[in-house]
């Protein structure tokens, strides 16, 4: 791994020879903004901004132009080429799905993966109330005016902030004056079109209205994807005085193919294990933000909001319990029942995997008999509906007025958010096609309902409705101690009930009804000092904490295992997480302009919420771990030398668990039932937490040639990281039972741009992406494979040896691969 980042950080600073990228200033800013002039918001609403020589922490931030001149299709893969210690997981191969995490915590779209991050649009969390998940494909990139990424578990960021929170602050008429239209087109027959207005009057008045479409065949098989976004905003202001609405709307449908068994992904790296796996979002958004300046020291902001999302799934898996049964060659009677029903040209004799790669016909019969399809039927076909609302207000009030002769600002606020979600399942029995698709029948045993005869017949329906309210105030005061050291004390208490009603079982065992309360007080500290304008010393604590949400609650029971996101099972309350961070560096910048930054943080969370994961379908379950720990050094520079703007960040990030624990190993060797058997695994401390690279690095390069002609360049190179299934790090391949290492490898990855003014209103650009095509894994997961090398589908892959009546499966590897090379060029017209 060391050849290759010094491989990437030669690539990258040459390139400012020839190429460029969004040079990110370490210091916590973005371009040739200074440290010491960095607006940053110390709460996620207005009003409590602060300068960078006050924070204790490695902030980092974006503008418009720094994102646009990227190239960057939205705030994730800008994030993930220009932003230290974030990286991505492509587990989708969606690029508007990707799980972005940052430090080893994650905001994801996908339901299931603990999140670790909060984010906020314009005062608004996006962490959604069903999940905590973000979907990204709900924030439109022409309409952001800048983003903060604050590391650490600040409390005043709210629940779900136990690594970092990302703020998005959306443009105004006043902010981006002026109107723009954007045609582009790429690899993949992607496509966008986007345009935007906005202005002011002298009275007062400013708009901004934006409009996105986008469409993408995407770069595996049957991955097509669409997304229609909207936004607007209005506003009013005087000397005093500023208010604004903000309308938001997004329609997008999403399909991501998921991980591939690493066999099948080298013999086709654009294959797919199972489809379909699409997404549909819909989205609407309104918020009411105001700021009053009472006084030249006192001021008032605060925000009141409302936002619908509706989501629809629709999941091609393999079954799992298919894997050890007799699937091929139907029984007489299930012969007369497919007779009964009208279908012909089935076998009477003979059928078995050397003839038949993708078996249907016993399929068809159990669930015409309504006998054992949840066992003989080697397809599912998932769905899912979910219906969400939340509204919320908060406020906060500002005092800026010294102390003595001391400057000292001091905010206090208070929120309240309520949320509704209605969630809806199905699973639907079926059989798998050649184009790995899932056929269905209709019939008695269509559907996992509970009434199948057999003893495995679980009921995967979910009918459940929750119901969230939060109740927090804060405060924090930032206080000079003397003009050269700065002292910062924090604090928010949040209090959460969240109660679930079970529609299908609304009491007793199994059922998902219940109330759940959870409340605890996050305090932060943190001193500055700052001995001349070029230097910056900082030390901080802080502790967050974040609630279970309802579909952690309701899918905690070993023993009741969830598909997801398309089951839940009743179980015992979890805890909530507490994450508690120490951040200690220092921070400049030289006469030369060079800004540099060098910081090591420690964060401990108890209780940690982990998904377990049963097998490569998606059974699992939410556990408690009792600690995990995410440590590290981050270091970075930038400057410009001339028109050549340079940058670089390394991080070492080491992500362990810090208990013992035991959870299920299926699909690695080392589990205790035996090889090809469901067993569990002894995780120890200092074991790594899959999923987790322990190296980062990135370097970037604009080269402002003339004023008409820019070239750019940016490199990641990322380290290898254990596979889910093998969180004991112990997996090995023997060859026969288990194939692939459980691990993924390092990787770079070399992107290139250009920007071309024929005339001032007009921009020309290119960017190519992976330019050398570089193949690569961005994730992995140990599971039971259902298919051989050639694709077809088999089952009881070993005769023996027979354990309480089942046979072995065949472990693998499954890789979620990076995309390929994407060409990308487009037309920007400004007027």
């Amino acid at each position: 791994m060391k050849y290759l980042l010094w491989t990437v950080a030669c690539a990258g600073l040459a390139g400012a020879a020839a190429g460029s990228a969004t040079a990110q200033t370490p210091a916590g800013s973005a371009g040739s903004t200074r440290p010491d002039t960095i607006v940053v918001t110390a709460t996620p609403l207005e009003g409590a901004d602060t300068d960078a020589r006050s924070i204790a922490a490695p902030v980092q931030t974006a503008t418009a132009k720094t994102i646009e001149d990227s190239h960057a299709l939205d705030v994730t893969a800008y994030m993930n080429r220009a932003l230290g210690s974030v990286y991505v997981n492509d587990i989708q191969n969606n690029p508007l799905q990707p799980d972005v995490n940052y430090r080893g915590y994650t905001a994801s779209p996908l339901l299931g993966t603990p999140e670790g991050l909060s984010v906020y649009l314009d005062g608004v969390r996006q962490n959604q109330p069903f999940g905590d998940v973000v979907s990204w494909d709900l924030i439109p990139r022409e309409a952001i005016e800048s983003l903060t990424l604050m590391p650490g578990s600040n409390p005043l960021f709210g629940l779900n902030t136990l690594g970092g929170a990302l703020s998005v602050r959306t443009k105004s008429g006043i902010s981006a004056p002026g109107s723009a239209i954007e045609l582009g087109y790429g690899s993949n027959n992607r496509w966008q079109a986007q345009a935007s207005t906005g202005g002011s009057a002298d009275n007062g008045f400013d708009w901004f209205v934006t409009g996105n479409r986008f469409e993408d065949d995407g770069w595996r098989d049957a991955s097509p994807s669409e997304a229609t976004q909207l936004f607007g905003k209005a506003g009013w202001r005087n000397d005093r005085t500023h208010i604004s609405l903000t309308g938001a709307y997004a329609d997008t449908d999403l399909t991501g193919n998921g991980m591939q068994d690493q066999r099948l992904l080298a013999a086709d790296y654009r294959s797919v294990y199972t489809k379909p796996d699409n997404t549909a979002n819909r989205s609407s958004l309104l918020n009411l933000t105001a700021q009053h300046r009472l006084s030249d020291h006192i001021q008032f902001s605060g925000n009141l909001y409302y936002r619908k999302i509706t989501t629809h799934t629709l999941n091609g898996d393999i079954n799992d319990d298919s894997l050890t049964e007799q699937v091929y060659q139907p029984d007489a009677e299930e012969q007369d029942a497919l007779t009964a029903a009208g279908y012909t040209g089935f076998p009477t004799s003979g059928e078995d995997a050397s003839n038949t790669p993708f078996p249907s016909w016993r399929c068809i019969a159990n669930i015409l008999l309504n006998s054992a399809p949840n066992e003989i039927c080697n397809g599912l076909l998932n769905r899912s509906h979910t219906s969400q609302d939340e509204a919320g207000a908060s406020g906060q009030m500002t005092v800026d007025t010294p102390l003595g002769a001391r400057a000292n600002t001091f905010t206090a606020g208070a929120a309240y958010n309520a949320s509704h979600a209605h969630f809806i399942q199905s699973t639907q029995f079926g059989y798998l096609t050649p184009d790995r698709g899932v056929a269905t029948v209709d019939g008695p045993g269509a559907f996992a309902d509970g009434t199948q005869e057999s003893e495995d017949a679980q009921d995967a329906r979910v009918d459940l409705t929750g119901r969230t309210h939060v109740w927090s105030v804060f405060a924090t005061d930032t206080m000079e101690v003397v003009p050269t050291l700065r002292l910062t004390l924090s604090g928010r208490y949040d209090a959460s009930r969240v109660k679930t009603y079970d529609s299908l079982t609304p009491s007793g065992p199994g059922s998902l009804t219940g109330n759940h309360d959870f409340s605890r007080f996050n305090p932060a500290i943190g001193v500055t000092w700052s001995p001349n304008d070029g230097l910056t010393a900082y030390a901080g604590y802080n502790e967050g904490s974040r609630a279970p949400s309802a579909i952690e609650l309701g899918c905690s029971d070993p023993d009741n295992p969830c598909r997801l996101p398309n089951a839940l099972a009743g179980d015992p309350p979890l805890k909530q997480v507490v994450a508690r961070t120490v951040e200690a560096g220092v921070r400049g910048r030289g006469p030369s302009g060079l800004a540099w930054n060098a910081g090591f943080f420690r964060a401990e969370n108890s209780n940690d919420i982990m998904f377990v994961a049963d097998d490569i379908s998606g059974f699992g379950y939410f556990r408690n771990f009792g600690k995990t720990r995410r440590q590290g050094v981050e270091l970075g520079a930038s400057g410009e030398i001339g028109a050549v703007s340079l940058g670089a960040n390394y991080t070492y990030l080491d992500a362990t668990y810090r208990s013992a624990e035991v959870v299920p190993g299926q699909g690695n060797s080392t589990n205790d039932g035996g090889p090809g058997f469901e067993g569990a695994i002894a995780v120890s401390p200092g074991d790594r937490i899959p999923l987790v690279p322990r190296q980062i690095f990135k370097a970037n390069a604009r080269w402002e040639a003339t004023s008409r002609f820019a070239l750019e360049a940016d490199a990641i190179a990322v380290d290898g990281s254990y596979a889910r299934g093998n969180e004991n790090n112990q997996h090995q391949p023997d060859g026969v039972y288990y194939l692939g290492s459980g691990k993924t490898g390092g990787y770079a990855v070399m992107n290139l741009g250009a920007d071309f003014r024929p005339v001032r209103s007009v921009k020309l650009f290119v960017q190519v992406n992976n330019v050398f095509d570089t193949r690569y894994h961005t994730a992995a997961q140990l599971g039971s494979t259902g298919f051989t090398e050639t694709g077809a589908f088999l089952s009881r892959p070993f005769s023996g040896p027979v354990v309480d009546g089942e046979l072995p499966t065949l472990g693998e590897t499954f890789y979620a691969p990076g995309a390929p090379r994407l060409i990308w060029a487009g037309v920007r017209y400004s007027f």
